[in-house]
């Protein structure tokens, strides 16, 4: 290795030491101060620290860094033999790891350190190293938790260590967090291709079927053999890419783990830096805070982890500046001088519930909502959604503009912020006792289940986890209050839009019995009409991209198994966006009404039965759904049908059952019958045809276009 090479290789191994060794500089400079009696535990970590980055910037010539180093070092030596810290050294110790932090960062980016805050310390740091009372120190700019905003570049980017295992030790292995990224790009793709692979696999066996089927219709001529050979060679080439699919799944899943895996990072860790800046707020407004992370251990992806730390880095701000109160006001309400920031985190089903609890103050409720009055702003009467209030962009109760506060923005972004990953942000609280804002986000970024659905000849994607349910809305749902639709439950009204009006999409023509899907964002739900529910689908997440940012109501972009993109909205978005429209025309009037071919739907699952249900309802026809085979029979021996579609393995009668009953009718006999299962096995197929059976659809390949399509030529 040249001598150029071999500086820019030391320089990048110092740069990746100095960003672990600033935080640990940071979390004993924080307990210090703290806990000054402690200084003979605490001092000497600090020394070995700052002796760690003397000698690595040695090596990779900082000599800047390394004065500084050595001069803080002095600074803080006497401290073990008995001398007082000042608020004033403690200002300039930190001030000094910030300016060091700068420095690293001036290094990355090729600059030199002449005239940056590190060289403007270094004579107050020798002021101070000859036991003479330190100046107070300008502040550094940056702060100490770094944005999630994406890097620059790859070699500005933190790395990640990743344990590796070598002859029986375990050795830290560095690597870069884009390069994990891609990394769980490409398997999230390789989970789809392995998703169209499953469907094309059916897809050959569908079209062995048929030709099974068209050689029994040319038996005993020459056709039959050419036609037994093709049979044949389907049936090896299936066999084949079975084989192969299974071994494609086994080796996706375990890819996929083992990614997920390596980008794990304690939760305590997207916390590093926040009690520093909740000290700095502290500090600035002459307040004492102690914080405190709960659920440290843990393990969170970490895409996640560092989307949460601007939000997080807001939070916190905000519970010191606005919810802690001035500690002679603590003291007169009966609290400690020292009040208490707490950050937690909990796992529920696929999300996680992040949360951040101060015991100050409490919202001003008046306050907020004299401050909502004064805009021109709707203000509620409810406790907790005039809570809400503080979401609100430009509203701030803050009796005068500062660093940290009186602007009106922070918990704007905040929101923001959090509905882009997907998720929700609530507030609580007790008056006199403290705040509490809980955000709920997705487990992970990079896949998701989601809900498929048509809407002014778009398709677009609802991720599961915000679906309640799936509606077919009747007149006798819905009720017009104050001229905004309704739809009506037991407990509440629920606010009803179209989809396509919120999204200023071109309408559908009414339906007697519209499509609705219920979305909820915390304790908020809305019911919006689609034009066709479509199907339940796994997808990939892909962000828009830095060109496309805050697209109203859209999220990010969904990648189907069959590769087309489809945008995946934001019920917190569409629920806030439901509540304020217009009335809207859901239903046909009578004239607008038309004959419609009855279709009798069995399914012992209720989601399948909705999801089917839905599909036909929605391209027309008028669903009798039924739960299981025996009811079916009896639905279509009282009020008849043009068409059965059902399950096979269903109680008191199956599939084949019903199947064989109606072939067996005089009346019924020559009403089609389509099986829709999920056994797929060569002989399950030739029992539902030998019991006359249609059609014979395997759900793990199920399309509504193909059901329908089916309909549309039995009919």
């Amino acid at each position: 290795m040249d001598r150029d090479r071999l500086a820019q290789a030391l320089l990048d191994s110092f740069l990746e030491e100095l960003e672990g060794h600033v935080v640990s500089l940071n979390r004993d400079l924080l307990a210090l101060e703290q806990a000054p009696a402690r200084a003979k535990e605490l001092i000497p970590g600090l020394l070995r620290t700052l002796h760690s980055v003397k000698g690595a910037s040695r090596a990779a010539s900082a000599a800047m860094v390394e004065n500084a180093c050595h001069r803080m070092e002095e600074v803080l030596e006497p401290l073990i033999h008995g001398r007082t810290p000042t608020p004033d050294l403690f200002e300039l110790c930190f001030a000094t790891v910030d300016a060091l932090d700068d420095a690293g960062r001036r290094l990355a980016a090729r600059q030199e350190l002449a005239g940056s805050p590190l060289e403007a310390l270094l004579p107050q740091l020798e002021q101070a190293a000859h036991g003479l009372p330190p100046q107070a120190p300008a502040p550094v700019p940056g702060p100490s938790p770094k944005p999630s905003q994406p890097p620059a570049s790859e070699e500005a980017e933190p790395e990640l260590p990743v344990p590796a295992q070598v002859s029986g030790e375990t050795l830290p292995v560095r690597v870069s967090g884009q390069k994990l990224d891609a990394l769980l790009g490409r398997s999230g793709e390789l989970r789809v291709a392995m998703l169209r692979l499953e469907g094309h696999a059916e897809s050959l066996e569908a079209l062995r079927d048929d030709v099974a089927g068209l050689r029994e219709t040319v038996r005993g001529t020459k056709s039959e053999t050419t036609l037994r050979r093709v049979e044949l060679e389907l049936a090896r080439v299936a066999r084949v890419l079975a084989q192969d699919r299974r071994a494609l799944f086994q080796s996706s899943t375990g890819l996929d783990d083992e990614v997920r895996r390596s980008r794990m990072l304690p939760f305590e860790e997207g916390c590093t830096g926040l009690e520093r800046a909740a000290r700095d707020v502290a500090h600035g407004l002459g307040r004492r805070v102690r914080m405190e992370v709960h659920g440290g251990g843990l393990d969170l992806d970490r895409s996640l982890l560092q989307s949460l730390r601007e939000p997080l880095l807001h939070l916190v701000r905000n519970a010191v500046a606005h919810g802690l109160e001035a500690p002679e006001e603590r003291v007169r309400h009966g609290k400690p001088e020292e009040g208490r920031v707490v950050l937690s985190a909990r796992l529920r089903g696929s999300r996680v519930e992040v949360a951040v609890e101060d015991d100050g103050r409490g919202l001003d409720l008046e306050a907020l909502r004299e401050r909502a009055r004064t805009r021109g702003l709707e203000v509620p009467e409810d406790d907790e959604e005039a809570a809400r209030l503080v979401f609100l962009p430009g509203l701030s109760t803050a009796a005068k503009v500062t660093a940290v506060s009186g602007r009106g923005v922070g918990l704007d972004v905040v929101r923001a912020q959090v509905e882009a990953l997907r998720g929700s942000v609530e507030v609580a609280f007790k008056a006199g006792q403290g705040t509490r804002f809980t955000l709920d986000v997705p487990l992970t970024l990079s896949t998701l289940r989601v809900l498929l659905v048509a809407v002014g000849g778009q398709t677009l994607a609802l991720a599961s986890e915000g679906v309640d349910r799936l509606l077919r809305l009747s007149p006798s749902d819905v009720r017009e209050v104050e001229g905004r639709m309704s739809w009506v439950t037991p407990d509440a009204l629920v606010p009803l839009a179209s989809l396509a009006a919120v999204l200023d999409l071109p309408a559908g023509p009414p339906k007697a019995r519209p499509s609705a899907v219920v979305l909820s964002a915390g304790t908020a739900q809305a019911a919006l009409v689609v034009d066709e529910v479509i199907a339940e689908q796994e997808v990939l997440v892909r962000s828009l991209g830095s060109r496309v940012k805050r697209a109203r109501h859209v999220a990010a972009a969904a990648v189907m198994p069959d590769g087309r993109m489809a945008l995946l909205l934001s019920p917190a978005s569409l629920v806030r966006a439901a509540g304020g429209r217009p009335s809207a025309h859901f239903f046909p009037t009578p004239k607008e009404q038309a004959a419609r071919r009855r279709v009798v739907l069995a399914d012992d699952s209720p989601t399948t039965r909705m999801l089917e249900q839905s599909i036909l309802e929605g391209a027309g026809y008028d669903v009798t759904a039924c739960a299981d085979g025996a009811e079916a029979w009896e639905r279509l021996q009282a009020g008849g049908a043009d068409a059965m579609v059902m399950d096979v393995e269903m109680p008191r009668m199956d599939g084949f059952q019903v199947t064989e009953a109606v072939r067996a009718s005089p009346r019924f006999g020559r009403v089609p019958v389509v099986l829709v299962t999920s056994r797929e096995k060569p002989e399950d197929k030739a029992r539902g045809l030998q019991a006359g059976a249609s059609a014979y659809i395997v759900k793990s390949a199920f399309d509504p276009t193909s059901l329908l399509e089916t309909l549309r030529r039995l009919l």
